[in-house]
């Protein structure tokens, strides 16, 4: 049986799902206590500004996808063997990975929490290095899977198919139609480059 996450974790939990319904405006202290089920003195007691919650937060979601994004690289290197053209993961397995990277779901509020805490970052340069770290992550598997499709110079390309992914995913939570398009559009770019 899993172990319930303390005070600290929980209040960091209810930091992302609040800002997934509300936005970053919406993260008062008491709204806080309220949604980790704490008393608000526990709130003040383990975060003394709203900053260092924020901060607390990003952090807390970079390592959570830095971990998954680190297990789904990791297959992906399964996948390779020695390099040669015959040992590179196909196509299938790289829109399955980025289907996996995309949630494969279609997008909701727990899916907005991530923007707006970037956003934030562009605000606040206290959260930057944060942010960078998720980005790290996010470029570093697009170039393994840039790299199992065969892509010349995949770890250069790695930030733009980053960047198309987030575009689209940020799309799809604007006009609410499903991110489809994300597996299409990545397999252009990497056929793209194929050719280039």
């Amino acid at each position: 049986m899993a172990k319930p996450p303390g005070t600290r974790q929980s209040i960091i939990d209810a930091v992302l799902r609040i800002i997934a319904e509300d936005g970053i405006a919406g993260v008062t202290n008491r709204r806080i206590a309220k949604e980790a089920k704490v008393s608000l003195g526990s709130v003040t007691y383990h975060f003394a500004t709203q900053h260092e919650m924020l901060r607390e937060s990003l952090l807390h979601f970079v390592a959570e996808e830095t971990r998954r994004l680190t297990e789904l690289a990791d297959q992906c290197r399964t996948d390779e063997t020695d390099g040669t053209d015959a040992d590179r993961a196909d196509a299938d397995r790289a829109a399955a990975v980025v289907g996996q990277v995309a949630g494969g779901a279609p997008f909701g509020s727990r899916h907005i929490a991530p923007f707006e805490l970037y956003i934030q970052a562009g605000r606040d340069e206290r959260l930057r290095t944060a942010a960078d770290q998720s980005f790290a992550a996010y470029d570093q598997l697009a170039a393994r899977i840039l790299t199992g499709l065969g892509v010349p110079d995949a770890e250069r390309l790695a930030s733009s198919a980053v960047a198309l992914i987030f575009g689209l995913q940020l799309r799809s939570l604007a006009t609410g139609r499903p991110a489809e398009e994300l597996v299409d559009a990545l397999m252009l770019l990497a056929r793209g480059a194929q050719h280039a």
